[in-house]
């Protein structure tokens, strides 16, 4: 069991440093220009459309969770009508 255990040890270290590096270009340059440009555009919509549909999705469920919470303590408020 020891050399299965050291085997498996040696197999994944040598699998995370005979790994590939990938070569990853800086862009922060280029994000610090698109954010600082003054264009009329709030900064949380500036990533473009991404941004846009993640806004949107994050106030319609806002919206919608909104109203479900007054429906539901409406509802506990109101009393039931007993028959």
């Amino acid at each position: 069991m020891y050399k299965q255990i050291m085997g498996l040890r040696q197999l994944s270290s040598r699998t995370v440093t005979t790994s590939i590096r990938r070569q990853i270009s800086n862009t922060v340059k280029e994000k610090q220009r698109l954010f600082q440009e003054d264009n009329g555009v709030p900064v949380h919509l500036k990533g473009g459309s991404k941004d846009a549909l993640l806004y949107r999705a994050t106030m319609s469920l806002t919206v919608f969770g909104s109203a479900f919470v007054v429906y539901e303590l409406f509802s506990a408020a109101v009393p039931k009508k007993s028959q």
